[in-house]
């Protein structure tokens, strides 16, 4: 994988803001310690994705990665990280476990949980970040085998280790029919790999039942501003009846209409304040995430927030007295 970042390149001012907003952007948000001070700091890595899956190859001095509490509660798109040991060493620390890895060892951890991965000797790794949805495992599994070393005494742990470590850095693999291909191995290898380590085969059975309720709230995500979202149509994606949807959601405790409209209107009110939030009437907003009505739109905006629309515009982007 061709670097895309290289603070060779970059000021040593700009070093920790230009790598925080790469990682940020590409990979998933944490707090990032250099250990160096910031004219040492130096930074090669590679970003890509395969389909759904995130790569990032890094070389790298001391640093200390700290996914917060705040960070894990405001995540949108859980998912787990698989971080692939080349040379040297690290430490991650998740779930109540601290796990030691060495060259030819990885391990998986949350992102809907805080972590902590030290690289005290630098940084010589693999990062790949899969959709926690796309894996279909049960929760418990997952919070089981977190910050757990995985490498020579699992013989899948061992035939996986060099396939991921050469998807990382592989362009070739990372482009049209050739990525296609890699997604769907990818993901059952590593699902191989966690339910074999777990050794619960009971575990290992009905993931997909097990994360039903976390896949459909990721497609209902991904289809917030289609006009025709329904339960029908949410059910027919999975495969399941429309009775079998609510019952999945009602496990959860979520409310179907409910929760769609809250994430509607959470999108229309960051819209109305953001930067561009007089460029289109309110109207024209509340269509665009699903609200045909503008009476109706502006009386649930009302009942969710406390003030009108707009009233939240104005107040976010005040009018000129001139």
């Amino acid at each position: 994988m061709s670097p895309v970042l290289d603070t060779a390149f970059i000021p040593p001012r700009d070093r920790e803001e230009v790598i925080r907003n790469a990682v940020w952007k590409s990979m998933v948000a944490v707090d990032i310690d250099h250990r160096p001070a910031a004219e040492d700091i130096s930074v090669r890595i590679g970003l890509s994705a395969v389909g759904p899956v995130r790569i990032c190859s890094a070389r790298a001095t001391a640093v200390a990665l700290r996914r917060t509490e705040r960070l894990a509660r405001e995540d949108e798109e859980p998912a787990v990280t698989l971080g692939v040991q080349m040379t040297g060493s690290s430490v991650v620390v998740q779930n109540g476990r601290e796990c030691l890895l060495r060259p030819g060892e990885f391990a998986v951890y949350e992102s809907i949980a805080p972590y902590t991965h030290l690289f005290d000797e630098g940084v010589d790794y693999r990062f790949i970040r899969f959709p926690r949805a796309a894996l279909a495992l049960p929760d418990r599994l997952l919070r089981d085998i977190t910050a757990v070393p995985l490498g020579s005494d699992n013989p899948i742990a061992r035939l996986a280790f060099p396939y991921f470590s050469q998807l990382a850095v592989s362009d070739e693999l990372h482009q049209g029919v050739h990525a296609d291909a890699v997604v769907e191995p990818s993901i059952e290898l590593l699902r191989a790999v966690l339910t074999s380590q777990h050794g619960n085969s009971t575990l290992a059975k009905g993931p997909l039942e097990a994360t039903l309720s976390l896949r459909i709230t990721q497609y209902i995500r991904k289809h917030l501003t289609d006009p025709d979202l329904s339960a029908a149509r949410i059910a027919a994606a999975h495969d399941i009846s429309v009775r079998h949807l609510y019952a999945a959601l009602s496990r959860s405790g979520i409310s179907l209409g409910d929760w769609i409209r809250t994430r509607r209107l959470a999108e229309c009110r960051r819209e109305l304040a953001g930067p561009n939030g007089r460029l289109r009437t309110i109207a024209a907003i509340g269509r665009s995430w699903g609200f045909a009505d503008a009476t109706h739109f502006s009386k649930v905006f009302k009942q969710a927030y406390g003030i009108p629309p707009r009233a939240w515009r104005d107040q976010n982007h005040p009018r000129s007295s001139a």
